[in-house]
């Protein structure tokens, strides 16, 4: 019997043993009362029974009067994500719609809610979604007026609650997406934690669309999420393929170098590649083979080369006897896995960093694997470019302070590059892995770069070369004189990488330098851009 079942049950069994002497007492004292010989007894005997009655209701009384231990609260919707909506047009609803759609088909709880029913207090803890678009010379949806006027400017405290906005909007105005922008602006001033910067969508961009449901990926447990609209790739050839970590402890990192097939591509850094991935061929010829279908096995498998294969023998039962046309039609695309790129348009190539990752059977992940292993050298590549405003950054005179880990290298490279092109030598990158002589990408280019002035400053930290554990952001902080002298100068700041750990503990660090007011004021301002994942 578990601990639990004695708690129950032992509070019973006494309520029980003090009933039971309760009515044996009760007994006697009705024969005392009834009976002359129990008045001869001697005063003693009768004082001993007297007491022994007045223990026996005392110990009634407590025992009815004690404070219940209250039976385990049923399982609530406390821990749903919230997902909010302001709309004027209906275009955000709708989103919320899809978004909460997206977090209950990877088994998440999500509870939809228009903003202008929604109570500050509700924010105090938990997670939230907000999609709000803006209207007019920069306002709120009418949909929200009541939230703006008993909740904006309020001194709402909200340290618990950890939040992302998607704020719908149009260029052509001069305060493009502003309510959006003054939700999160009150949101972090009330000490809520962005899980990821504002995404801003101009006139449904559908690029920016696919960026906030990549977002949503670490609330899913990177569940795979269906694009919400059909992809239309580019045809991309692949001309180089290495790796760059050979017996690292990490998982293994391969630079990638594709050409466009069809015409000239372009693209900024900060910018996304969204590659369309495809199974392994003989994962599908293994499924073919279970559904006995017949024909030529390389072309039925390229017909499911990019669909969603099912994987429990209840799914492959469900497609027997479907033709292969079918069941192409029938399974969902494979949806798109996102890249920053790594290097620039004059390059004459567009670079990746990728990172091969495994899911919990140790089957290489469907982005990672057809890019890493599966591909030919030499083949296509499905590929488009999305642009990234939230991480592009225009070259300037200014300082730039680059901060990142792992292969969040890869778009701090192809603005490192941007500002070398520019001769733009104000540059101070710190960069994080395990081991320096394994994990340190493009190590011979970057410290080229800074043996010719180019870099001003390079700090490293390298995990696995002591025993004690170090980090990118344990650096920055070690520099925090030299951070609060650029700081100072104007300098900008860019953050890619891991969401968990390193770019949270960097914002701590720039917190911490500027103060809080400073540090809002500096992120508002568009001086720190972040690419985490």
């Amino acid at each position: 019997m578990n601990g639990e079942a004695r708690s129950t049950h032992a509070p019973r069994v006494a309520g029980a043993l003090i009933g039971v002497a309760a009515l044996a007492l009760a007994a006697v004292s009705f024969t005392w009362q009834t009976s002359a010989q129990l008045w001869a007894w001697p005063a003693p005997a009768r004082l001993a029974l007297a007491a022994l009655a007045l223990c026996v209701h005392a110990a009634w009384t407590a025992h009815a009067l004690r404070p219940r231990r209250r039976a385990p609260a049923s399982p609530t919707d406390d821990d749903a994500i919230l997902v909010v909506h302001a709309s004027q047009t209906g275009l955000a609803e709708r989103l919320a719609q899809q978004t909460a759609a997206a977090l209950r088909t990877a088994g998440r709880s999500a509870r939809l809610l228009p903003l202008g029913q929604l109570e500050p207090a509700a924010l105090a803890g938990g997670r939230a979604l907000f999609v709000v678009s803006t209207t007019g010379d920069g306002d709120a949806p009418d949909s929200a007026y009541a939230f703006v006027q008993r909740a904006i400017g309020s001194g709402a405290l909200l340290g618990g609650l950890r939040y992302g906005v998607l704020a719908l909007g149009d260029r052509g105005y001069a305060n493009f997406c502003a309510f959006g922008h003054a939700l999160d602006h009150w949101l972090r001033r009330a000490g809520a934690q962005a899980m990821f910067d504002l995404v801003e969508v101009d006139d449904g961009d559908s690029g920016a669309l696919r960026h906030w449901q990549q977002q949503l990926g670490p609330l899913t447990g990177h569940a795979e999420l269906d694009d919400w609209q059909p992809p239309q790739y580019a045809r991309w050839r692949l001309v180089e393929r290495e790796r760059l970590n050979p017996d690292s402890v990490g998982g293994a990192v391969f630079r990638l170098a594709l050409q466009a097939i069809d015409g000239e591509a372009l693209w900024q850094a900060g910018d996304i590649a969204e590659i369309g991935p495809r199974n392994a061929p003989a994962a599908v010829l293994q499924l073919l083979g279970a559904l006995g279908c017949s024909g030529d096995p390389p072309s039925l498998a390229a017909r499911l080369a990019d669909r969603r294969l099912p994987q429990t023998p209840d799914e492959i039962g469900a497609l027997c006897g479907l033709d292969v046309d079918t069941l192409a039609a029938r399974l969902p695309p494979l949806p798109h896995r996102e890249y920053s790129i790594a290097s620039l348009p004059q390059d004459g190539k567009l670079e990746l960093l990728v990172r091969q990752m495994r899911d919990a059977r140790g089957r290489l992940g469907h982005g990672s694997g057809w890019l890493t292993e599966f591909a030919l050298l030499g083949g296509e590549i499905a590929l488009r470019i999305r642009a990234n405003p939230g991480f592009r950054l225009a070259v300037s005179a200014r300082p730039l302070i680059l901060i990142g880990n792992g292969t969040g290298i890869a778009g701090l490279r192809a603005h490192l590059k941007a500002r070398l092109a520019a001769g733009q030598h104000r540059n101070w990158l710190l960069f994080g892995e395990r081991q320096r002589a394994r994990d340190f990408f493009f190590g011979a280019e970057i410290e080229g770069w800074l043996q010719a002035g180019r870099l001003a400053h390079l700090d490293l930290a390298f995990s696995r070369d002591q025993d004690a554990r170090i980090y990118v952001q344990q650096r920055l902080r070690e520099q925090q004189p030299r951070l609060r002298a650029w700081l100072a100068d104007g300098a900008e700041v860019l953050v890619c990488g891991s969401l968990d750990g390193m770019a949270p503990a960097v914002d701590t660090v720039l917190r911490d330098t500027l103060g809080d007011d400073a540090y809002d004021a500096f992120v508002e301002s568009g001086r720190c851009r972040r690419d985490v994942y």
